[in-house]
């Protein structure tokens, strides 16, 4: 049985829309006191944010997100709002996504963070971009999908 926490998931919308989402890997990151309570806030984003892998050494850095600053922590706790940060994964699966990365076409992209047994996580995804026609090929799928669950709903 899994307990309902009440700790917010931020996830990046936009991503799923703008790219094709390949392989997933869930990451931790290294955080600072005032960011923990910042994303447990709800107070990130994830929009322009990407994420740099290295084969050797094995290293996760994720880049250009923002986590607001937590007021109630005073002005010499806080932290800088778009800093790169770490995340941490196993060395396979760091060097799985350097191979990924270097592919043409590819990138890693933060999908979500959220909290799993008090530990903040973020699932990164392999990305290929989309094309405007794929995109447009999307949202007629997802608007189908959504009229036959309606209609479905009806006829019950």
């Amino acid at each position: 049985m899994t307990k309902a926490t009440h700790e917010p998931t931020i996830e990046n919308r936009k991503a799923r829309f703008d790219f094709e989402i390949g392989e997933t890997f869930e990451c931790g990151m290294v955080l600072r006191g005032s960011e923990v309570k910042s994303i447990r806030a709800g107070q990130a984003s994830l929009a322009e944010g990407f994420v740099m892998a290295r084969a050797e050494p094995p290293t996760l850095e994720l880049h250009s997100t923002h986590i607001a600053e937590f007021p109630p922590a005073g002005r010499d706790r806080q932290h800088v709002p778009t800093r790169q940060r770490r995340l941490l994964a196993h060395a396979n699966e760091i060097r799985k996504m350097a191979l990924a990365m270097k592919a043409k076409g590819c990138s890693l992209v933060p999908l979500k963070v959220y909290f799993k047994n008090g530990v903040a996580k973020v699932l990164v995804g392999v990305a290929t971009g989309r094309k405007k026609g794929d995109k447009r090929q999307a949202i007629r799928e997802r608007e189908t999908k959504r009229d036959i669950d309606r209609e479905m709903g009806k006829n019950r």
